[in-house]
């Protein structure tokens, strides 16, 4: 899978890393693959409404050494 773009949300708190993603998605055309990583516990919920209410397509979201990894498609 391609990654069109990406984006360090690391040491960021809600809700900056969301604000940072909407940012990131405009930067990037549609069917595009965002990928995101945040040490914010918070942010796992944080994306999966983000994208519910976006439109766009969260791929997958993983956690590994208190980090979490998001995969997000531009709609």
């Amino acid at each position: 899978m391609n990654i069109d773009k990406e984006l360090d949300a690391r040491g960021l708190n809600c809700p900056l890393p969301i604000l940072r993603t909407k940012k990131a998605l405009a930067e990037i055309g549609a069917g595009q693959i965002l990928k995101i990583t945040a040490t914010d516990s918070g942010a796992v919920k944080d994306m999966q409404a983000f994208a519910k209410q976006t439109g766009n397509e969260l791929i997958s979201s993983a956690e590994a050494g208190g980090e979490f990894f998001f995969l997000m498609r531009k709609h």
